[in-house]
């Protein structure tokens, strides 16, 4: 007997973010960053994006951009 269960997805529920770093890094590094999409933006600005489960999940995000040695710009959430 196959069992359904109605578990949500990893994106379900979960908050956009949207965070700035200072330099360029390439978009090879969104596998680093759990899937998240990495592009560039004006004036050697990456641009990291995409939801994020929970809080604990963020701060992972965050730890990784700080283990990096970057500067973090801004971070913003939006629902999606």
């Amino acid at each position: 007997m196959i069992e359904r269960t109605n578990k949500p997805s990893a994106s379900e529920g979960a908050s956009v973010y949207t965070i700035r770093i200072e330099g360029v890094l390439d978009v090879v590094w969104s596998a680093w960053f759990d899937g998240m999409t990495v592009s560039h933006g004006d004036d050697d600005i990456t641009v990291i994006s995409g939801p994020v489960v929970d809080q604990a999940a963020l701060h992972r995000v965050i730890r990784k951009i700080r283990d990096l040695g970057v500067t973090l710009i801004s971070l913003q959430r939006s629902e999606p």
